[in-house]
């Protein structure tokens, strides 16, 4: 009997990438592992993306340039860089009524110094980021099987995350020049419709591998709890609504993937086929990009309370992953 194919899905989540980066480390840490070696497919959207380029990102070896640890630093080291605008940025975007809240500088200096100038074919597996063409109007998925069949569609690695973590009024649109009659993709975060991009990654396993048995181990960013309190919401305009849309489409999309895998994916001989981490948001802040040292902090204790209380879950995952 074939073994299950083996998928991990991260969402998206900005800053709060750093909660299922704790647990990829643990998931490291057990098995002596690498990420990229325990799964066949890797998918991720925004934040997620970052991490599934950053964990299959090749040496001159063949080895993965970053463990799961080295990618907490990214969001403890560089978080405040990403989001970071000066008083004249803040002031011309009135805040951020006029433009983008973010200049994308900090955000495309960071992802260059992690990702450098590696291709996406040269991914160590299948590896699946989501974004969203906003000329087209469609979905877009960047992968690396297709990047290693069809040159046109081998994008560096950099370009890639800085498409997928494009958050609609965060950071302008990425802009992706090509070749032929349509010389460019206009790109944002593929949040806006896959903030948890595990049903997409299923979709990918089941075109193809038919018929192959699926084990999805799918990771959050944290459920938000903050309220948007109906007296003050019923008067808000679309100024008032635009960044709170986006969580709310986030983290109500990333719901409804949890409960449709529950029920593709039942358990089967006595094993689990859908492993879903995630936690509450019950401590820090819920913004995607509250790069504060204190919420920075706070964020990865959440991560490590996750590995702590599913310690029991995370060892049976890791004896069917290795």
């Amino acid at each position: 009997m074939d073994r299950p194919l083996r998928i991990l899905s991260i969402d998206g989540g900005g800053i709060r990438g750093i909660i299922p980066a704790v647990v990829l480390a643990a998931l490291e840490e057990r098995t002596r592992t690498p990420v990229c070696r325990l799964f066949d497919l890797i998918a991720g959207t925004s934040t997620g993306g970052i991490l599934a380029l950053g964990l299959t990102r090749p040496d001159a070896a063949g080895q993965p340039v970053f463990t799961a640890a080295q990618l907490i630093n990214l969001y403890l080291e560089e978080g405040p860089r990403i989001f970071s605008r000066s008083v004249w940025h803040r002031l011309r975007a009135l805040d951020n009524l006029a433009e983008e809240k973010y200049p994308a500088a900090g955000l495309e200096e960071v992802l260059d110094r992690y990702l450098g100038p590696t291709r996406l074919r040269e991914a160590l597996g299948d590896v699946l980021v989501t974004a969203y063409e906003i000329e087209r109007r469609l979905p877009f998925f960047f992968r690396s099987s297709r990047a290693r069949e069809n040159p046109a569609y081998d994008f560096p690695m950099t370009q890639v995350a800085r498409a997928a973590t494009a958050a609609p009024t965060y950071f302008e649109p990425a802009r992706i020049e090509i070749s032929g009659p349509s010389d460019y993709y206009a790109l944002v975060d593929g949040g806006v419709y896959a903030g948890n991009p595990a049903m997409c990654a299923y979709a990918e396993a089941c075109n193809l591998y038919p018929g192959r048995d699926l084990l999805v181990v799918s990771l959050g960013t944290g459920v938000l709890t903050r309220r948007l309190p109906y007296p003050e919401v019923k008067r808000w305009g679309l100024a008032s609504w635009a960044q709170p849309l986006v969580d709310v489409v986030f983290g109500g999309v990333s719901d409804t993937v949890d409960y449709q895998l529950r029920q593709l994916l039942p358990g089967k001989d006595g094993r689990s086929r859908y492993f879903r981490f995630q936690t509450i948001l019950y401590q820090g802040s819920d913004d995607l990009d509250d790069a504060g040292a204190e919420n920075l902090i706070v964020l990865k204790l959440l991560g490590e309370e996750i590995v702590q209380k599913n310690s029991d879950s995370l060892d049976i995952l890791c004896r069917q992953i290795v």
